[in-house]
């Protein structure tokens, strides 16, 4: 190789400019991701020598992930190639997306949660704890504890405050939470699947006593998980310490297609606190990008509204904290024809952005495919964050 293969810790430690990549949740959409990551895969590929055996992790210092984008996130973290994680994720969407006549989503969740966890135990390992040097690279999964209320970003940080054991305290470590709990947590979507318990303290016997109940971290203002992992990097309270800066900090952020429609007053008036609740979503989400690019210099930069544009000229704090770039598009049909002369069939164009849908994966990822040729370019990589 034509550079150095750092090890986790010095992914976390070592100085010089450092690089995030961060995937959104979205159900069966992360394929749609996956498409878009292969061309960020091949540009970086490229720029450093062209060997089959670069891998994304040799790259990115941190690779975060919420609901599906964890799965991606870890699965990278692992080492494997974005082909490789293509593959399993085909698997993985059609055995664990079966629907049955007993499960409706309302009082029980839709999906057994049985086979995501043995694919997810196949795939990353039973017995592979967080601090497991199988993680080459940082990884940040984010989830949501139920029981507290709070958002929990969990991560591989060995310096990190709940990392390693402490002595005489009853909590269990995060280091030593299984990889696959955790990645299996931060997907619990509910409706879809059953919540993760996952044993947090222990009693005076040594045995586990008391337990977390985990939901998919999208339902905490980070389904967009850009900013928690831009907050973890540089937080102190994280102690992680990176230093911000656009030579400094390149975040690379990458979407499972929007869905957000307009919908006529009448049926908005009729759902009332349904329709409020289904669109914090996306209150979330611009208020994530809306940050995001008030922080940066991003030659991505969209219309966050009307009044707004896309924050040209705009830097909080007058100083620039990172190098930012986001891709993502809306999954309408009229958006897919006219810019990919994707013309759907009329109950495929209605389905297409459903997060459950098997039979939309084939397509979801020839369009991320073409998305990633279009939208993401090789300066948006610039040269003084290549490897060496």
């Amino acid at each position: 190789m034509s550079y150095q293969i750092k090890t986790r810790d010095q992914h976390f430690q070592s100085t010089g400019p450092k690089r995030i990549l961060a995937m959104d949740g979205g159900g069966l959409r992360g394929i749609f991701t996956l498409g878009m990551l292969k061309r960020v895969e091949d540009i970086l590929k490229a720029r450093h020598g062209g060997s089959d055996e670069f891998r994304l992790a040799h790259y990115f210092d941190l690779i975060a992930g919420t609901s599906t984008g964890s799965i991606i996130a870890a699965a990278l973290a692992v080492g494997m190639s974005v082909d490789e994680i293509i593959e399993q994720y085909n698997r993985l969407g059609k055995k664990v997306f079966r629907k049955t006549l007993l499960r409706h989503g309302v009082l029980r969740a839709s999906y057994s949660s049985k086979p995501l966890i043995q694919e997810l135990q196949s795939i990353f390992g039973a017995d592979t704890k967080m601090r497991d040097e199988k993680l080459q690279t940082g990884f940040l999964a984010v989830t949501k504890r139920l029981d507290s209320g709070s958002p929990w970003p969990i991560g591989n940080n060995p310096d990190g405050h709940y990392f390693n054991p402490r002595p005489g305290s009853k909590t269990i470590a995060n280091g030593d939470y299984p990889l696959w709990s955790v990645v299996r947590a931060s997907t619990a979507a509910p409706t879809y699947f059953a919540g993760e318990r996952i044993a947090i303290a222990k009693d005076d016997k040594g045995d586990d006593a008391v337990s977390g109940y985990f939901v998919d971290g999208g339902v905490s203002p980070f389904n967009n998980p850009t900013l928690q992992a831009v907050m973890y990097a540089t937080l102190e309270g994280y102690r992680v310490g990176w230093p911000t800066g656009s030579d400094n900090l390149l975040v690379v952020s990458l979407g499972t297609g929007s869905d957000k429609v307009t919908r006529e007053v009448g049926d908005v008036e009729a759902a009332n606190g349904l329709a409020a609740l289904q669109s914090l979503m996306d209150d979330n989400a611009a208020l994530m990008e809306t940050l995001l690019q008030w922080m940066s210099s991003s030659p991505t930069a969209g219309e966050i509204d009307r009044e707004l544009g896309t924050l040209k000229g705009d830097v909080l704090g007058g100083r620039e904290l990172m190098n930012y770039v986001r891709y993502n598009i809306p999954l309408t049909a009229e958006y897919l024809k006219q810019e990919f002369g994707l013309d759907l069939p009329a109950d495929q164009a209605k389905d297409i952005a459903a997060m459950d849908a098997p039979d939309n994966m084939p397509i979801l990822q020839s369009l991320g495919t073409d998305v990633g040729k279009q939208l993401i370019k090789e300066d948006h990589f610039p040269t003084q964050f290549d490897l060496n």
